[in-house]
């Protein structure tokens, strides 16, 4: 119960937890006659005590949930993206704000201090699937090999341009897994085949493409995928290049993937 509350009321410490439990002590009571923990008690319980009940609770509740709402959690991905039966996966970090006294090992700023959350979500049950956590000084290309290294082939996967590294993404094709990202302005490419003559709604180029430098080529020698086309943000049209080594979808798939990788924000939140 101590720790439910703590999710509740964002605590940044055991000092906030039993500090407000024992100024609620009344309706706390209420509960089975539940008391409010001491720190030391209530440090050591999260130390040793196993984490499987709480685990356990976790899935129990979920399924109540699901069962009183088929629509709680992942449905409105399946709607929009009903027809693909493989499962997808959305690849993003987060900075998890720590108290720099404490773990002086992850300075962030100055008087700060931070831990970046590298997480890849299943995009129809949005639950995570894999959680690396490391320092704010690690690139998220650099985490991105570990991040996707469960992914089987035929599955798809959606990270930011932040995580496009070429070695990674030829890794992810040798596999069989398809990838959706978005391209780096200073990326340079040479069209070899244009799929689209003229624009078509929002669509406005569908291009085979091939890397020009020739120490992004050596990474990713083979020939991918271009779609530019206009998506809606916060009500405002937006033109975005997106890179994918799928040939076969319609370029508005490309795009609504994409659209849908910022769904994992409101997990973050």
């Amino acid at each position: 119960m101590a720790m439910l509350y703590a999710q509740f009321i964002h605590a940044v410490g055991l000092n906030d937890v039993c500090d407000s439990l024992r100024l609620l002590s009344g309706p706390l009571s209420a509960i089975r006659g539940a008391t409010s923990p001491a720190r030391n008690t209530l440090s050591h319980a999260n130390k040793g005590r196993s984490a499987e009940m709480a685990e356990k609770l976790f899935w129990r509740t979920l399924d109540h949930l699901r069962g009183i709402c088929p629509g709680f959690m992942g449905r409105p991905g399946q709607r929009r993206l009903h027809r693909f039966k493989v499962p997808i996966h959305i690849v993003d970090s987060t900075v998890l704000r720590l108290v720099a006294s404490a773990v002086d090992w992850k300075r962030h700023r100055c008087r700060k201090a931070a831990a970046k959350c590298h997480v890849r979500l299943n995009f129809r049950e949005m639950l995570p699937s894999f959680v690396c956590i490391g320092s704010t000084y690690d690139h998220d290309a650099r985490r991105a090999p570990e991040v996707c290294a469960g992914l089987q082939a035929g599955e798809i996967v959606i990270f930011d341009k932040a995580y496009a590294d070429f070695a990674h993404l030829r890794d992810l094709d040798s596999r069989g897994v398809y990838w959706v990202t978005r391209q780096r302005t200073n990326l340079q490419c040479k069209v070899i085949k244009k799929r689209l003559r003229k624009p078509e709604g929002k669509i406005l180029r569908d291009e085979e493409v091939r890397l020009k430098s020739f120490r992004t080529h050596r990474k990713y020698p083979k020939t991918f995928r271009r779609v530019v086309a206009l998506v809606e943000v916060d009500g405002v049209e937006r033109e975005m290049t997106f890179l994918t080594n799928n040939f076969d979808w319609a370029p508005g798939t490309v795009a609504e993937l994409y659209r849908c990788r910022w769904d994992i924000e409101v997990f973050f939140k």
